[in-house]
Order: C-alpha cells, then structure tokens, then sequence
C-alpha cells in the first residue's frame, strides 16, 4: 500500500484503487455502484469501501475521516468514498437501457409518502398543464380525474453534450421510496447520442419496467401501457404515432399541442432521433433547474 497522495478522487468524493482501514459498521453483498447509495441510507455511515471478495462486499464504516486517511492499494477494482453533506456520492457507473414515454398520467412520484424521509412530491397539474395543485391528493387523468403532468416536466438541452429531463426508473436494490426525485446522470453509450449525457430525475416509479431502464419523460414518445393524452389533449386513441414508440418524425410533433412541441423536437434534435440507446448511470446532487420544476427534493 501507498500514500493517499497517489489516489485520483473525484469531484464526487469517491477513487478507484483505495481502502479505508478499520472502524468497520457493517457489510453487505451489493454492486460498487451501489455502495455510496447504501452508505447514504445506512445510519452512521461516513465512508465505505467496496471489494470484490465474496462476489462484491460494500463495507460500511462510521466515524470522522478524511481523504488522507485512505491508503492506495494494488486492487484497482476497489472502490472508496466519503460521504459529505452534499448528499450521495456519484459511484462507477451501472450499465443500463433507456425506452421513452409520454402518457399524460400523474407522475407517481406526485402523491405524499413517495420520498422517503421527506414531505417532498412531485408537482402535478390541471388539464391546462400549467396551473399546478397546492395539495399532492388529485387523483390522475388517467384514472378519471383531474391531474396531469406539467408542461415544464419535458426535457431539454442545456448544450450540445448536455441536457436535463425526467424519467421513470427501475433500479435493483431501490424502492420506490428510494427512487422518487433521485436524480441520475445518464452517459450514452451507444447511438447517435454515444458521448452525450442527460441528468434526470425520477418522477415516475418505473413498476413495469426492467431493471436497470430508465424511461425518458419525452412529449410525443408513446403513451405505453396508459393513456390520459386523449382525455387531457384529444390525443388519437393510442397516442401521437405508435403506442410504443410514438411519432417517427420531427414533422410529426406539429400534431402535438404548442405547449409540450418543445419536448418532442428535443428528441429529434438534441437527442438525433435516438432509438432507445444504452447508457451508464450514476447517482448526482440533483440540479437546481430540475427541482423547482418539479418542487420535490431528498435530503440524502
């Protein structure tokens, strides 16, 4: 082993190659990507260490510390990390796929109770898709009654690399819970979006989907298994273009209504017309743009 000067952190607290030594609190059997998360949600975790003895052991550990206190080791496939009070640190990223949707329905993560160890809900809104509800109780459209996403709740690109949007998400080891208003940096592998990235936040509970799909909030991308556009917009029967999938053209999202279009050129746009591209993912800080959108926020 070697000093701590030898170890290359990240912005985000956390370095391959490294160990901390001792004040162990407990260990679980998980992913490296998933070891930060579990040290966040662990009472008493500071900093963790992640090996792949017995098939991959996060070890949780309690106490003060700082950067200096790891040492550098010849497993480069260990994984360190401190946690601050910035919330969680990002970890190596999980390999995933990505599918798109719009189906005008309530996000789920918009009822109380969803965000755990918080009041936090996602905003929802009339049948205009601009006057927001002050209470999270308005059953959805797509069940008869009045609430719809927000307009705003679309994606958009912050520079030719980058954009921010919403999603529904199945991730292993999480519950919905766990999931709601999370934010995660999605980096395309594959496509015409490979190189790019898009910093999501939950919205959606992501039930039937797999695991590890992200299920991009995009107007005009297919209703899916739900429907409320026809009843919010006077959308066709299955959505604008194909229930799954949805509009195949950037002419065809001037079906859709003014105020979601935006939305729909995003993915002709920014996103190429990408078909459902690969990606890696990785839990960040969510931005400041995404939360006073959508008016929900963790404390972890």
């Amino acid at each position: 082993m070697s000093s701590a000067r030898a170890i290359q952190w990240t912005e985000d607290n956390w370095a391959f190659g490294c160990d901390f030594v001792g004040n162990d609190l407990s260990n679980v059997q998980i992913r490296g990507e998933d070891c930060g998360l579990k040290c966040v949600q662990t009472q008493d975790c500071t900093h963790f260490t992640w090996t792949q003895w017995n098939d991959g052991t996060c070890w949780l550990k309690k106490g003060s510390v700082s950067k200096n206190n790891a040492v550098s080791t010849d497993d480069k496939n260990m994984v360190c990390g401190i946690i601050d009070n910035q919330g969680p640190p990002t970890t190596p990223g999980s390999s995933g796929t990505t599918t798109r949707y719009w189906d005008c329905c309530k996000p789920s993560c918009s009822w109380s109770g969803k965000v755990s160890g918080s009041n936090s809900y996602v905003k929802s809104c009339r049948k205009d898709g601009s006057s927001v509800f002050d209470h999270s109780n308005a059953v959805s459209g797509c069940e008869g009654g009045e609430a719809f996403p927000c307009n705003n709740q679309k994606p958009w690109a912050i520079n030719d690399q980058l954009a921010y949007g919403f999603a529904a998400a199945s991730i292993p080891g999480l519950n919905e819970r766990d999931r709601c208003c999370a934010c995660y940096k999605l980096d395309f592998t594959s496509g015409p979006v490979s190189g790019k990235t898009m910093i999501v936040q939950v919205t959606n509970s992501g039930d039937d989907l797999k695991p590890h799909q992200f299920d991009l909030q995009i107007p005009g991308g297919g209703v899916g298994k739900f429907n409320g556009c026809t009843t919010q917009w006077n959308a066709p029967g299955n959505g604008w273009g194909e229930r799954y999938g949805g509009v195949s053209s950037r002419d065809a999202c001037f079906g859709l209504p003014e105020a979601i279009r935006a939305g729909c050129f995003f993915r002709f746009d920014w996103f190429k017309g990408a078909d459902n591209p690969t990606m890696t993912y990785s839990r960040v800080k969510c931005p400041a743009e995404l939360v006073n959108i959508s008016g929900c926020s963790r404390s972890d």
